[in-house]
């Protein structure tokens, strides 16, 4: 090897070194589950956790404590789940599990079933309001929305390939949803009909919309992410992502609308500045002592009133993060 060469190795094995040294560390790691897990996600502010375990049910966690607070069961004798996607709403009263055929609606105060429906495809992807009205992104690029209240289903067929995820606004008006055609759609989750559509160029992995409806969100496969003012449909920012790809595998408006939180498959966490699309910080996720598995994804990313991130993974880790 060559001086150069040499000199060249070292250095970039010194950067990498100082690099992985740098990583911030949690503040607190709370194991939950030495389970595997399905999907879990964190109520907006971080005091609840919904988990899909492989052996144990779905859980309800309390994490002021921490303290196991429901357990429940989909579609099972025993106590296997096959819960695919979980979801809570933002006033923290309803939770939503999906399977691959079946949607199932929770109350969170007491832990009783709102109610348990067969879908008619494949599941991907769920979400739920304030008021219990709930979406279930389809395979067969439908979206099903449903308002138990109001006993009333309706179907919509704007996506032409399967719909990866959905998103609704707190008072269940407004929905948002992604497919494999690239396509996100803001749509009416009452009458659906459509309201405006983004056009990103490749599959979708995440879409977002904001408590208020406001701010709509969307990431594809490549990178492409970007935030958009829902009623007008003027781009507001894109996410300043210098690498070839970055896949979303969570994502969370916090800070007043003013940043957004999202976590990948691949252990991190990043917050942004909405109005720059800059990135304001980046964390890692860590893996549990006795795991064999060197990888996680970051399920769901939230923020306490005090400005902590809290993150649940794969691994079953509540992880807590200063900024």
């Amino acid at each position: 090897m060559t001086r150069v060469s040499m000199l060249f190795f070292c250095s970039t094995w010194l950067c990498v070194w100082l690099l992985s040294g740098c990583q911030p560390v949690p503040n607190k790691i709370v194991e939950i589950t030495t389970d595997a897990s399905y999907s879990a996600s964190l109520s907006d502010d971080g005091q609840l956790a919904l988990v899909s375990t492989a052996n144990n049910g779905v859980q309800v966690w309390d994490l002021t404590g921490p303290s196991l607070s429901y357990q429940w069961l989909q579609g099972q004798q025993d106590n296997t789940s096959n819960v695919i996607d979980t979801a809570i709403s933002a006033n923290n009263v309803f939770a939503a599990t999906i399977s691959s055929s079946s949607l199932a609606i929770w109350r969170l105060d007491d832990g009783s079933s709102v109610g348990w429906w067969s879908l008619p495809s494949y599941a991907q992807s769920v979400a739920i309001a304030n008021n219990g009205q709930t979406l279930v992104g389809l395979v067969d690029g439908s979206v099903m929305s449903l308002s138990p209240q109001k006993n009333r289903l309706i179907q919509f067929l704007g996506h032409q390939e399967k719909v990866n995820s959905v998103s609704i606004s707190a008072d269940g008006q407004i929905a948002l949803t992604g497919g494999n055609d690239g396509n996100v759609i803001l749509w009416n989750s009452q009458s659906g009909q459509p309201i405006k559509q983004f056009q990103l160029s490749s599959r979708i992995t995440k879409v977002l919309i904001n408590d208020s409806g406001s701010l709509s969100f969307a990431a594809d496969i490549t990178g492409n992410a970007t935030v958009w003012q829902s009623a007008s449909g003027e781009r507001v920012s894109k996410l300043n992502i210098i690498r070839r790809q970055m896949n979303f595998s969570s994502a969370r408006f916090v800070k007043n609308d003013t940043q957004l939180l999202t976590g990948t498959p691949s252990k991190e966490i990043f917050l942004w500045q909405i109005e720059s699309g800059q990135s304001l910080g980046h964390w890692q996720v860590q893996l549990s002592k006795n795991t064999q598995n060197r990888g996680a994804v970051v399920y769901s990313a939230a923020m306490t009133a005090q400005g902590t991130i809290v993150s649940i993974s794969s691994q079953g880790l509540i992880e807590y993060w200063q900024q």
